[in-house]
């Protein structure tokens, strides 16, 4: 390589480097930019239907991926897994406790959310109010997550061990050969 060639890739490396570094000291925009319009700000609008609604937006993963079926997947794969009408039943049951329980703390969770969100938009937030709603929220947040796995150690109650195989890899948790994990029914 010429001096010259070596000289410009020198000097274009060094505009990169400069330039680059230059960039990183600029103040970036938040990422929570635009979030400020929420209505309850700690919360999307996905969020907020969701308990709205009372989805479970993953808070059953630790049930799920160990084996512990969920009676809403449980009854989308109802044909495949054989289930018989007892069993249909029994995890239709389990599902609308499931729902009923969980859009009951879900407008928990929501209208503790206001409150919070209202005593920062008025400007009278405090330790005393805030650590009182914070506290209330993380224990409807915790029996939120509760009624989702509870569902799930219920649902495991109605399947037998070859049930709960074929659920794992029908959800794609196995491929088949692993054998099921033995539950108690």
């Amino acid at each position: 390589m010429s001096i010259n060639k070596l000289s410009a890739v020198i000097v274009t490396a060094a505009t990169f480097f400069v330039g680059t570094a230059w960039a990183n000291d600029q103040p970036q925009p938040s990422s929570y930019a635009g979030e400020q319009q929420r209505a309850i700000k700690a919360l999307s609008a996905q969020e907020a239907a969701d308990m709205e609604a009372g989805r479970g937006m993953g808070l059953s993963k630790v049930a799920e991926l160990n084996h512990y079926p969920g009676p809403n997947h449980v009854l989308e794969l109802a044909k495949p897994l054989k289930l018989s009408d007892a069993q249909i039943e029994q995890a239709r049951q389990l599902q609308s406790v499931m729902k009923q329980d969980a859009q009951r703390v879900g407008k928990q969770i929501l209208a503790k959310e206001a409150a919070l969100e209202t005593l920062f938009a008025t400007h009278r937030a405090d330790d005393a109010q805030v650590r009182l709603l914070i506290v209330e929220l993380g224990r409807l947040q915790g029996e939120l997550r509760f009624v989702h796995v509870n569902a799930h150690l219920a649902a495991t109650h109605l399947l037998s061990n070859e049930q709960i195989a074929a659920y794992d890899q029908l959800r794609g948790y196995t491929d088949g050969t692993a054998s099921a994990h033995p539950h108690h029914h």
